[in-house]
Protein backbone atom coordinates (compact mmCIF):
# COMPACT_ATOMS: atom_id res chain seq x y z
CA UNK A 1 0.00 0.00 0.00
CA UNK A 2 1.39 3.38 -1.02
CA UNK A 3 -0.68 6.37 0.06
CA UNK A 4 -0.24 9.76 -1.56
CA UNK A 5 2.47 11.88 0.06
CA UNK A 6 0.96 15.12 1.30
CA UNK A 7 2.24 18.21 3.09
CA UNK A 8 0.14 19.94 5.71
CA UNK A 9 -0.06 22.82 8.20
CA UNK A 10 -2.37 23.11 11.21
CA UNK A 11 -3.78 26.54 12.11
CA UNK A 12 -5.54 27.83 15.21
CA UNK A 13 -5.52 27.02 18.89
CA UNK A 14 -8.95 25.95 20.17
CA UNK A 15 -10.89 25.73 16.87
CA UNK A 16 -8.27 24.29 14.55
CA UNK A 17 -8.22 23.50 10.87
CA UNK A 18 -5.66 21.64 8.78
CA UNK A 19 -4.50 22.93 5.39
CA UNK A 20 -3.26 20.15 3.10
CA UNK A 21 -1.01 20.90 0.12
CA UNK A 22 -1.52 18.63 -2.86
CA UNK A 23 0.85 18.16 -5.78
CA UNK A 24 -0.72 17.50 -9.21
CA UNK A 25 -2.79 14.25 -9.13
CA UNK A 26 -2.47 13.92 -5.37
CA UNK A 27 -5.67 13.45 -3.38
CA UNK A 28 -7.01 13.43 0.15
CA UNK A 29 -10.18 11.78 1.49
CA UNK A 30 -12.34 13.20 4.27
CA UNK A 31 -15.48 12.57 6.25
CA UNK A 32 -18.57 14.39 5.05
CA UNK A 33 -19.01 17.74 6.77
CA UNK A 34 -15.34 18.41 7.53
CA UNK A 35 -14.57 20.43 4.36
CA UNK A 36 -13.69 24.10 4.88
CA UNK A 37 -12.19 25.60 1.67
CA UNK A 38 -10.11 24.72 -1.39
CA UNK A 39 -8.32 26.20 -4.41
CA UNK A 40 -10.02 26.33 -7.80
CA UNK A 41 -8.12 23.44 -9.48
CA UNK A 42 -9.14 20.85 -6.90
CA UNK A 43 -11.87 18.44 -7.97
CA UNK A 44 -14.27 17.20 -5.30
CA UNK A 45 -15.80 13.76 -5.79
CA UNK A 46 -18.00 11.54 -3.62
CA UNK A 47 -16.64 7.99 -3.40
CA UNK A 48 -17.97 4.68 -2.11
CA UNK A 49 -15.96 3.69 0.97
CA UNK A 50 -12.54 5.18 1.66
CA UNK A 51 -10.97 4.91 -1.80
CA UNK A 52 -8.05 2.77 -0.64
CA UNK A 53 -8.77 0.28 -3.48
CA UNK A 54 -7.47 -2.74 -1.64
CA UNK A 55 -10.15 -4.81 -3.35
CA UNK A 56 -11.34 -3.57 -6.74
CA UNK A 57 -14.18 -6.10 -7.05
CA UNK A 58 -17.78 -4.92 -6.66
CA UNK A 59 -18.31 -7.12 -3.59
CA UNK A 60 -15.05 -5.90 -2.08
CA UNK A 61 -16.09 -2.27 -2.46
CA UNK A 62 -19.52 -2.95 -0.99
CA UNK A 63 -17.98 -4.77 1.99
CA UNK A 64 -15.43 -2.01 2.54
CA UNK A 65 -18.11 0.69 2.49
CA UNK A 66 -20.59 -1.38 4.49
CA UNK A 67 -18.15 -1.66 7.41
CA UNK A 68 -18.48 2.09 7.87
CA UNK A 69 -22.13 1.70 8.83
CA UNK A 70 -21.03 -0.21 11.92
CA UNK A 71 -19.01 2.79 13.09
CA UNK A 72 -21.98 5.12 12.60
CA UNK A 73 -20.46 6.83 9.55
CA UNK A 74 -21.85 7.39 6.06
CA UNK A 75 -21.33 4.84 3.27
CA UNK A 76 -19.62 7.58 1.30
CA UNK A 77 -16.56 9.75 1.74
CA UNK A 78 -15.37 12.79 -0.20
CA UNK A 79 -12.16 12.81 -2.23
CA UNK A 80 -10.33 16.00 -3.21
CA UNK A 81 -7.98 15.63 -6.22
CA UNK A 82 -5.56 18.25 -7.55
CA UNK A 83 -6.18 18.34 -11.33
CA UNK A 84 -4.14 21.51 -11.85
CA UNK A 85 -0.50 22.04 -12.80
CA UNK A 86 0.93 23.40 -9.55
CA UNK A 87 0.53 22.89 -5.82
CA UNK A 88 -2.96 23.48 -4.47
CA UNK A 89 -4.45 23.67 -0.98
CA UNK A 90 -7.57 22.20 0.60
CA UNK A 91 -8.57 22.73 4.23
CA UNK A 92 -10.63 20.76 6.74
CA UNK A 93 -11.98 22.06 10.04
CA UNK A 94 -12.47 20.36 13.39
CA UNK A 95 -16.16 19.86 14.29
CA UNK A 96 -15.95 21.25 17.86
CA UNK A 97 -13.32 22.90 20.11
CA UNK A 98 -10.18 20.81 20.42
CA UNK A 99 -7.02 19.75 18.65
CA UNK A 100 -6.22 18.11 15.33
CA UNK A 101 -3.71 15.28 15.69
CA UNK A 102 -1.54 14.32 12.68
CA UNK A 103 -0.72 10.61 12.53
CA UNK A 104 2.07 9.31 10.28
CA UNK A 105 1.03 5.69 9.84
CA UNK A 106 4.48 4.73 8.57
CA UNK A 107 5.73 5.51 12.11
CA UNK A 108 2.92 3.47 13.72
CA UNK A 109 3.75 0.16 11.99
CA UNK A 110 0.99 0.85 9.48
CA UNK A 111 -1.96 0.87 11.90
CA UNK A 112 -3.57 3.22 14.41
CA UNK A 113 -6.75 2.58 16.44
CA UNK A 114 -9.06 5.46 17.35
CA UNK A 115 -12.55 6.13 18.59
CA UNK A 116 -15.35 5.94 16.04
CA UNK A 117 -15.90 9.66 15.43
CA UNK A 118 -12.27 10.84 15.68
CA UNK A 119 -11.25 10.49 12.01
CA UNK A 120 -11.12 13.79 10.08
CA UNK A 121 -9.22 13.18 6.82
CA UNK A 122 -6.29 11.24 5.33
CA UNK A 123 -4.10 10.91 2.27
CA UNK A 124 -5.68 8.93 -0.55
CA UNK A 125 -4.69 5.29 -0.09
CA UNK A 126 -5.16 5.15 3.68
CA UNK A 127 -7.72 2.49 4.64
CA UNK A 128 -10.40 3.53 7.14
CA UNK A 129 -11.82 0.35 8.65
CA UNK A 130 -13.17 -1.08 11.89
CA UNK A 131 -11.49 -2.82 14.79
CA UNK A 132 -13.58 -5.41 16.64
CA UNK A 133 -13.04 -6.09 20.32
CA UNK A 134 -12.67 -9.76 21.20
CA UNK A 135 -13.36 -9.08 24.88
CA UNK A 136 -16.98 -9.22 26.04
CA UNK A 137 -16.49 -6.82 28.95
CA UNK A 138 -14.92 -4.16 26.77
CA UNK A 139 -17.69 -4.55 24.23
CA UNK A 140 -20.50 -4.20 26.74
CA UNK A 141 -19.09 -1.51 29.01
CA UNK A 142 -16.18 0.13 27.23
CA UNK A 143 -17.99 3.19 25.94
CA UNK A 144 -16.92 2.57 22.36
CA UNK A 145 -18.46 -0.92 22.33
CA UNK A 146 -17.07 -3.79 20.31
CA UNK A 147 -16.15 -1.51 17.45
CA UNK A 148 -13.44 1.11 17.13
CA UNK A 149 -12.00 2.65 14.01
CA UNK A 150 -8.66 1.59 12.54
CA UNK A 151 -6.51 3.54 10.12
CA UNK A 152 -4.14 1.44 8.02
CA UNK A 153 -1.51 2.29 5.44
CA UNK A 154 1.69 4.25 5.12
CA UNK A 155 0.41 7.80 4.69
CA UNK A 156 -0.74 10.72 6.81
CA UNK A 157 -4.06 10.68 8.65
CA UNK A 158 -5.66 13.32 10.85
CA UNK A 159 -7.90 12.73 13.85
CA UNK A 160 -9.70 15.20 16.10
CA UNK A 161 -9.66 15.40 19.89
CA UNK A 162 -11.95 17.50 22.08
CA UNK A 163 -10.49 20.05 24.48
CA UNK A 164 -6.80 19.62 25.33
CA UNK A 165 -4.85 16.66 23.97
CA UNK A 166 -2.55 14.59 26.18
CA UNK A 167 0.07 12.19 24.77
CA UNK A 168 1.25 9.35 26.99
CA UNK A 169 4.16 7.04 26.16
CA UNK A 170 3.68 3.77 28.02
CA UNK A 171 6.54 1.42 28.79
CA UNK A 172 6.08 -2.36 28.55
CA UNK A 173 3.59 -3.40 31.25
CA UNK A 174 2.82 0.17 32.31
CA UNK A 175 -0.92 0.78 32.81
CA UNK A 176 -2.89 4.00 32.31
CA UNK A 177 -6.48 4.27 33.57
CA UNK A 178 -8.70 6.58 31.55
CA UNK A 179 -12.36 7.56 31.42
CA UNK A 180 -13.76 5.48 28.56
CA UNK A 181 -14.99 8.54 26.66
CA UNK A 182 -11.65 10.36 26.91
CA UNK A 183 -9.70 7.97 24.68
CA UNK A 184 -8.77 9.44 21.30
CA UNK A 185 -6.63 6.59 20.01
CA UNK A 186 -3.60 4.41 20.60
CA UNK A 187 -0.94 2.45 18.73
CA UNK A 188 -1.65 -1.18 17.89
CA UNK A 189 0.85 -2.44 20.49
CA UNK A 190 -1.31 -1.12 23.35
CA UNK A 191 -3.66 -3.59 25.05
CA UNK A 192 -7.08 -2.05 25.77
CA UNK A 193 -9.50 -3.39 28.38
CA UNK A 194 -11.90 -2.11 31.04
CA UNK A 195 -11.85 -2.27 34.84
CA UNK A 196 -14.66 -1.91 37.37
CA UNK A 197 -14.28 1.23 39.49
CA UNK A 198 -15.12 -0.66 42.68
CA UNK A 199 -16.54 0.48 46.00
CA UNK A 200 -20.21 1.15 46.75
CA UNK A 201 -19.69 4.90 47.25
CA UNK A 202 -17.78 5.20 43.98
CA UNK A 203 -20.36 3.15 42.14
CA UNK A 204 -23.48 4.88 43.47
CA UNK A 205 -22.32 8.43 44.16
CA UNK A 206 -19.08 8.89 42.21
CA UNK A 207 -20.66 10.28 39.06
CA UNK A 208 -17.73 9.07 36.96
CA UNK A 209 -19.27 5.92 35.52
CA UNK A 210 -18.78 2.34 36.61
CA UNK A 211 -15.69 1.48 34.56
CA UNK A 212 -12.23 2.74 33.70
CA UNK A 213 -10.50 2.03 30.43
CA UNK A 214 -7.15 0.38 31.15
CA UNK A 215 -4.42 0.79 28.58
CA UNK A 216 -1.33 -1.36 28.97
CA UNK A 217 1.95 -0.58 27.21
CA UNK A 218 4.15 -0.59 25.36
CA UNK A 219 2.88 2.09 23.00
CA UNK A 220 1.48 5.58 22.62
CA UNK A 221 -1.91 6.69 23.93
CA UNK A 222 -3.73 9.94 23.14
CA UNK A 223 -6.31 11.26 25.61
CA UNK A 224 -8.78 14.15 25.22
CA UNK A 225 -9.96 16.38 28.04
CA UNK A 226 -13.41 17.11 26.56
CA UNK A 227 -15.18 14.23 24.77
CA UNK A 228 -18.02 15.44 22.57
CA UNK A 229 -20.49 13.25 24.49
CA UNK A 230 -19.58 15.08 27.71
CA UNK A 231 -19.90 18.48 26.02
CA UNK A 232 -23.25 17.55 24.50
CA UNK A 233 -24.52 16.25 27.83
CA UNK A 234 -23.70 19.52 29.58
CA UNK A 235 -25.39 21.54 26.82
CA UNK A 236 -28.53 19.38 26.95
CA UNK A 237 -28.66 19.69 30.73
CA UNK A 238 -28.63 23.49 30.41
CA UNK A 239 -31.42 23.76 27.82
CA UNK A 240 -34.42 25.60 29.32
CA UNK A 241 -37.38 23.29 29.96
CA UNK A 242 -40.90 24.55 30.46
CA UNK A 243 -39.77 28.15 30.10
CA UNK A 244 -37.24 27.90 32.94
CA UNK A 245 -33.46 27.72 32.88
CA UNK A 246 -30.70 27.42 35.43
CA UNK A 247 -30.31 31.18 35.83
CA UNK A 248 -26.52 30.93 35.48
CA UNK A 249 -26.21 30.35 39.23
CA UNK A 250 -28.26 33.36 40.28
CA UNK A 251 -30.63 32.88 43.25
CA UNK A 252 -32.92 35.39 41.53
CA UNK A 253 -33.50 33.10 38.56
CA UNK A 254 -35.14 34.86 35.60
CA UNK A 255 -35.20 38.16 37.48
CA UNK A 256 -31.45 37.89 37.77
CA UNK A 257 -31.27 37.42 34.00
CA UNK A 258 -33.07 40.71 33.45
CA UNK A 259 -30.75 42.49 35.84
CA UNK A 260 -27.76 40.91 34.15
CA UNK A 261 -28.84 42.03 30.68
CA UNK A 262 -30.44 38.82 29.41
CA UNK A 263 -33.81 40.25 28.40
CA UNK A 264 -35.30 37.37 26.43
CA UNK A 265 -39.10 37.03 26.63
Amino acid sequence: MNAHEIDYQIFGEEMQYVEIELDPQEAVVAEAGSFMMMDSDIKMDTIFGDGSNQDNSVLGKIFSAGKRILTGESLFMTAFLNIGQGKKQVSFASPYPGKILPIDLSEKQGKFICQKDAFLCAAKGVSVGIEFSKKLGRGLFGGEGFIMQKLEGDGMAFVHAGGTLAKKELAAGEVLKVDTGCIVGFSQTVDYDIEFVGGIKNTVFGGEGLFFATLRGPGTVYVQSLPFSRLAGRVLASIPRGGKDKGEGSILGSLGDIVGGDNRF
